[in-house]
């Protein structure tokens, strides 16, 4: 196994600020082809909701286990490959209704991890993606579930993460400016925090103004720029991993936008936050409004 304690040679893209303008948006066209395709689809699963959505993450949950494989070893090895078998089990478990069940397998598959690879750290960091992946995953599926609110819910959640995600990239890349976190990312400009911020607080407050009938839009507004908060939390925190691993993208499976991780990583952390939330509020009380 290599050494991830070992120093490794970074990678960075140019400023924003200070990169030719095509250089700046030379991979638009490119993510905005992927998200029409994709964005649709993911809505369409949630609306049906059941085996369709359960599937989708299922099969999601299974592609961001290959590219965390491959980021810890730069290869899939079989066995590590059938313990994180518990990941998209873990979300047909709950999809059953076993939630419990299914966070108890994670645990159990991150500690049958954590022995193989004698422990989680900085360079032995295999085990931990199966909490990293999982609990977001059965989160998304168990919100889903609710049968009065789910449907809402989560498609508001991913309007939230989408709107954090999109604000941020467009206002990062037309004003760039001081560093967010240089030393975690340093594509990442303040401005784009503050576009992302507002985009999302923007559709939250058009979430309550057109399906909360009339309901005070404060609680809509609070709860998306938790979301954003949350949301671009995430997206520092797979900057750092890549930046930890020594790459540029988590993976190749999503054209213009990388791998999985790097298009689902806000939602791995916005998605857990959701479902306290809605464990707090009840079931069957709107998390959003």
């Amino acid at each position: 196994m290599p050494d991830f304690a070992a120093p490794m040679e970074i990678k960075t893209l140019p400023s924003p600020a200070k990169a030719r303008p095509s250089a700046r948006w030379g991979d638009l066209r490119l993510r905005i082809v992927s998200a029409a395709v994709l964005g649709p689809l993911a809505l369409a699963c949630i609306w049906f909701g059941g085996l369709a959505f359960a599937g989708l993450v299922a099969v999601i949950s299974a592609g961001m286990a290959f590219e965390w494989l491959q980021l810890c070893e730069k290869r899939v090895r079989l066995d590590a490959a059938l313990v994180f078998a518990a990941l998209p089990a873990a979300v047909v478990l709950t999809a059953l209704g076993l939630a419990g069940a299914a966070l108890l397998l994670l645990a159990v598959a991150t500690l049958a991890l954590a022995v193989q690879s004698r422990g989680i750290a900085l360079d032995r960091p295999m085990a931990f993606g199966i909490p990293y992946l999982g609990i977001g995953s059965i989160a998304l599926v168990w919100l889903r579930q609710i049968p009065a609110t789910g449907r809402s819910d989560v498609i508001v959640l991913l309007l939230l993460v989408w709107a954090s995600d999109i604000g941020a990239y467009l206002l990062g890349r037309a004003i760039g400016g001081p560093k967010l976190a240089p030393s975690i990312s340093p594509g990442k400009t303040w401005s784009g925090a503050i576009g992302g911020l507002g985009a999302a607080v923007a559709v939250g407050f058009i979430a309550s103004a057109t399906l909360s009938h009339g309901l005070s839009p404060v609680r809509a507004v609070c709860f998306a720029a938790l979301i954003s908060c949350v949301s671009q939390a995430g997206d520092l925190f797979e900057s750092q991993l890549k930046r930890h691993f020594g790459v540029k993208d988590s993976g190749w499976l999503v054209p213009g936008h990388g791998g999985l991780l790097d298009r689902l990583d806000a939602l791995l952390f916005a998605a857990p936050v959701a479902g306290v939330l809605a464990l707090i509020l009840g079931r069957g009380v709107i998390i959003w409004q």
